[in-house]
Parts: structure tokens; sequence; C-alpha cells
């Protein structure tokens, strides 16, 4: 009989902020939608839920309830990286996983067949719990025969749950109170002013007229419940890297054979990767130094390879960027296949820049300087000026990037002012005696002062206000300076240039 698994990491995103920010685990924390005090709560803790702090809460009615309440963003780019890595992680367990679309942290494995992997299901279920916990998750993890019996004993599981038969798990699922599934809130509380707290209990409810009582989601769950519907597993498709390992006598410190040893391998792994209809998409190299330390470079072509000549050159350009510091005992490569798309040459070529050309240009660049030289600034919902942006590291050229190349701007004149802010502010000298030299004596006292602009607000994490100003110096330099009231400082926050 086919088995299937259940694994749940419980609020999956809490989990990475809390992985981000330790030193929070001890107190009641929560994952916003933004970072505002009319942020809506996602997810939060169970300290943070004794203080009646609950989901869907806005961020300022939250702090009223619990003072010391943390809150932070996890963007969606990192739970879907989370949740790809966690895929990769359990195929090691089960060719078969599928992550739940609407759940991220849930995760259904085929279970079936693994006797050759461990002697029990209940080894293998341990071995699974285990690995997630040294990766520094928390999980519950059900082994039953049906997708949605192993997902509710997965949610109402303390660790680990294997069912032995039918039986046991459709008693389970009769007993498993409804607080502990994904249910709307409304049908909730509807169920239980019926007195209706377990799934048993709700699966004894007669079919007819379930749908127009409680709607479309209650009707699917009841025929779940009753076994009227069965899902099977749709698991993600199974991508294996290809890999080639070189092991050597003596340690190797030649640069030139270490790069021909790599291009060897590359030439395997580009004909692994084409047997089965790919092209190389990132290549993970790890050399193993005498000193018993290792070196990991990660590798990206400007578009996925299926020749070694541009993986050649990122290579050559890595490895005399960034030399080993002694002989290498061990190479290894991995490479990460993607769809092969098939390229049609035209018959014509266009005018104006070269995009492949650019994304090369990008890659030359991350494979010498390293992977994170090439940034970009990133508006943010922040309240003072210095949260209103960030950096991001920009993989390649954008689609925004092209067209501003094509582009042919007009002339405009006379080019406007930038505003160029610190990355912090500096504390600056205070006015004194009449004078103030906040750039120091060279630029000469400040002849004009246009302000104040008083910025006020951070009530909900600590109370800031500042009083901005423009300040022009004796040389002509145009500051822009603040002074922070709570500190009795001023600060010099940009220059307009």
């Amino acid at each position: 009989m086919d088995r299937t698994a259940c694994v749940e990491i419980a609020a999956l995103p809490l989990q990475l902020l809390l992985r981000r920010r330790p030193e929070w685990r001890d107190g009641p924390v929560a994952v916003v939608d933004r970072d505002k005090p009319q942020g809506t709560l996602l997810w939060v803790n169970a300290r943070a839920r004794r203080s009646r702090v609950e989901s869907g809460m806005r961020y300022a009615a939250a702090l009223s309830l619990e003072r010391r309440l943390h809150a932070g963003v996890v963007p969606a780019g990192e739970i879907d990286a989370a949740v790809t890595a966690l895929t990769r992680r359990l195929w090691n367990f089960s060719p078969a996983v599928e992550a739940a679309a609407d759940v991220p942290g849930r995760f259904w494995l085929d279970a079936s067949g693994l006797a050759r992997l461990a002697p029990s299901l209940q080894d293998w279920a341990e071995a699974l719990h285990a690995a997630l916990a040294a990766d520094g998750f928390a999980a519950t993890l059900a082994v039953g025969f049906t997708r949605f019996g192993c997902t509710v004993g997965a949610r109402t599981a303390r660790t680990i749950q294997v069912f032995v038969d039918a039986e046991e798990e459709r008693g389970a699922l009769r007993r498993a109170p409804l607080a502990r599934l994904d249910l709307p809130v409304r049908l909730r509380e509807l169920l239980r002013k019926l007195g209706i707290r377990t799934l048993g209990a709700f699966a004894d409810l007669p079919p007819e007229g379930i749908r127009r009582r409680f709607g479309a989601d209650a009707q699917e769950l009841h025929a779940l419940a009753r076994g009227e519907l069965s899902p099977g597993l749709r698991p993600a498709p199974w991508h294996d890297p290809a890999r080639a390992v070189f092991v050597f006598e003596l340690p190797e410190e030649n640069a030139l054979r270490l790069l021909d040893c790599m291009e060897t391998g590359l030439r395997q792994l580009l004909e692994t990767l084409d047997a089965r209809g790919e092209a190389l998409a990132e290549l993970d190299l790890r050399m193993l130094l005498e000193d018993g330390s290792h070196v990991d470079e990660r590798l990206t072509p400007a578009i996925p390879a299926r020749e070694p000549r541009p993986v050649q050159e990122l290579l050559r350009l890595r490895l005399e960027a960034h030399p080993p510091a002694c002989g290498v005992l061990e190479l290894r490569l991995r490479g990460h296949g993607a769809p092969a798309a098939a390229r049609q040459a035209t018959l014509f070529q266009a005018s104006g820049r070269d995009p492949d050309g650019a994304r090369r240009a990008f890659a030359r660049l991350r494979a010498e300087f390293g992977n994170a030289t090439v940034v970009r600034t990133r508006l943010l919902d922040g309240h003072l000026p210095e949260a209103r942006w960030d950096w991001e590291i920009l993989e390649g050229p954008t689609a925004e990037a092209a067209v501003a190349a094509i582009a042919r701007p007009r002339d405009r004149g006379r080019l406007p002012l930038v505003r160029r802010v610190e990355p912090r502010p500096r504390p600056v000298a205070a006015p004194w005696s009449g004078a103030w030299y906040p750039a120091g004596l060279d630029d000469g006292p400040v002849e004009e002062l246009l302000g104040p602009q008083i910025l006020s607000g951070g009530w909900w994490v600590r109370e800031t206000t500042r009083a901005y100003h423009w300040a022009r110096t004796r040389n002509g330099r145009w500051l822009w300076v603040y002074h922070d009231r709570a500190r009795d400082r001023w600060f010099l926050h940009g220059e307009l240039s």
C-alpha cells in the first residue's frame, strides 16, 4: 500500500526571522507585511499569543497589548528561496516531494518503497526530523496513507507520528481538534457555537447544505474528512546536480593545472546535463586545502550554458582573482541544470546594444570580483530617511536597464542637483558663540540656514524627533543636517551636489 508523509515546518517565515534575529527568541515576536504602525501581523509566536496578540492584528494594536513585541518583515523572495532549499533537502529522503502552494513550510513526500533507506518508516521519519533540526528548523512529521490524513497528523503531532494502518489514521482524523487545523476564523467560530470541536463531529454532519450554510471551503474540508475526496501527490520535478570530483596525490598549487582539471570537470558536467536536455545554470566549486580548510565558490553564467567556453572564462577570472591560499587536495564541481531553450538564429541583426553582451559582462564582473559586486538601490516603505532605501544585489541587467540603454534622452540643459545621503548620519559640532562649522574650519561657517522641517515618529519602536535644515557654508556647500531632540545632538545626513 502506498504511504505518504507530511512535513510541517510551522510558521516558516517566523522561523526564518528568528534565524536572522536570534536575540529575539526569548520574547514575543511577529512577522508583519510592512514595517509601519498600520502593518498587519502575519505570524506570531507562542509568547506573543499569551499576551492576546493574534495574526491579523495591526502592529500598533498589538503593541498596545505587548510593548515588548518585536516585529520584522520577511520578503517573499526569502521565503521562496527557503522553500526551494528545503525541497532540495527533502529530496535526500524521497525522490517525490511537493511543496504546498498556499502554506509555506508544508511538504508532502512519497514514503513508499523506502525499506532500503531505513529499517522502518519510524527510523526514516526520525532521520528526516533530525536533519531538519540540524538545519535549525522546528518541524512535525506524520506518515500515513492519505495526503489529508498525514497533513492532519502533522498538524496535531508533537514531533513524529507514524500510522500503522489506515484504521489508526481514520481514528486520529476523527479525534483531531478543529482548533489545530487551517480553518477560516469565521468558519471555526461558527462551528464552535454549534458545539462542533473535532473533525469527526464535523464529518458526521449531513453533506446536504454544507456549502450553502458554511461555504465552499467547508464543503471541501467535509469531503476530505469523509474520505470522499483524496487528492494525489503532485511532486516537483527532481533535478540531481551533475558532479565531478578530482583527488590529487600531492597538494596541487599550480593554477594552470587546477584550471585544466576544472575545465575537464566542466565538460563532464555539460555532457551529463545535455543528456537530460538541460543547460548549466549554476556551477558550485569546492576546493579542499591541505591546511584542512575549504574554499567554496559559485559561478552563474549570463545565460544557461551548453558550451564550455563562457564558463571557462568565468573559472579563469575567479581563480586569478581568488587563488587558493595553499595546495589543493580535492576539487569538487557540482552543476545545477535548467531546461535548455532552443534559440533560433535571426536573419537580421538588430541594431543598438547587445543584451547578451551585457549579461556576459555582468557574469565576468561577478566572477572576478565576487557575486555581491554589482548592487542597486531598492526603495523601502520606511519612516526615517535612512530606512527608505537599501542595497540589493543585481544578478544581471534588468529589462529597465535595457530600455534605458536604447533610449535617447533629450538634452535637458542644466542638470538638477542631487541630494547625496550618508550611509549613516555623522555627528557634527553644535553651533557655538554665534558661529557654526559643521563641515570643519576649511569650509567656513554657516552663512544661510533654511528650515526646520520636523520629522517625528517611530513611537512604535523608539520615538524619534528630528529638525532638518539646509545649511550653506561660506565655500558654497549645501549640507543637509538635523538636530536630534532626544539626544540633543547635531548630525550631518547628506549634501546637495
